[in-house]
């Protein structure tokens, strides 16, 4: 089953925070901010079958990496092509985005969550091609098997109904108890708006 704690051991802290030049709290403060943002903007686009589509394709050119075999080293990442995704899964909203995770009290400001998420974006679709692909090839065409491993990386499998809100108010959950409301309703104001 994948999970976000699975996802989040996959991810190389220490080299971030080196490769950014912050000390490694900051680091795991920005990825764990970035991160279910990410798979949760993958999950809203996957509940467009055109969006479905293309994450498949994405997963499919993904799936030979190699980034996570023996553990992911930050200088194997292309950044170009995580910028690529990143403007894919987000769009024009990419910076508001950004500003909003970077809003949250105690830790990453904006810019380095912007510096994050293409980091960030080539080891979620290794991942998740790992465990897409890993047996469950014989998807159907409406995106349900993607739509139920991205639910089940954010903590548990979607309807598949894709309102805004309802990722929104995940989003906030996992974001952080007090504030999570907010920040959580204007992320999935941002990353359900318009995706139909």
């Amino acid at each position: 089953m994948a999970s976000l704690d699975e996802l989040l051991a996959q991810i190389p802290i220490g080299q971030i925070a080196s490769k950014l030049g912050v000390d490694e709290e900051t680091a795991k403060s920005a990825v764990t901010r970035a991160l279910p943002t990410l798979v949760g903007g993958l999950e809203a686009n996957a509940q467009d079958p055109a969006g479905a589509a293309s994450l498949e394709n994405a997963l499919q050119q993904h799936r030979s990496s190699g980034l996570l075999d023996g553990g992911v080293d930050i200088d194997q990442v292309d950044e170009t092509d995580g910028a690529k995704i990143v403007s894919n899964v987000f769009g024009d909203k990419k910076n508001d985005v950004a500003s909003a995770l970077g809003g949250i009290s105690g830790g990453a400001d904006s810019s380095l969550v912007s510096k994050v998420l293409p980091i960030l974006a080539p080891i979620v679709l290794a991942y998740l091609a790992k465990k897409y692909t890993g047996g469950q090839s014989s998807v159907g065409s409406g995106g349900g098997g993607l739509g139920d491993l991205l639910g089940s990386v954010l903590g548990g499998a979607t309807s598949g109904s894709g309102s805004g809100g309802g990722l929104g108010g995940l989003l906030g959950g996992i974001l952080g108890g007090g504030s999570g409301g907010g920040i959580g309703d204007l992320l999935g104001g941002l990353l359900g708006g318009g995706k139909k």
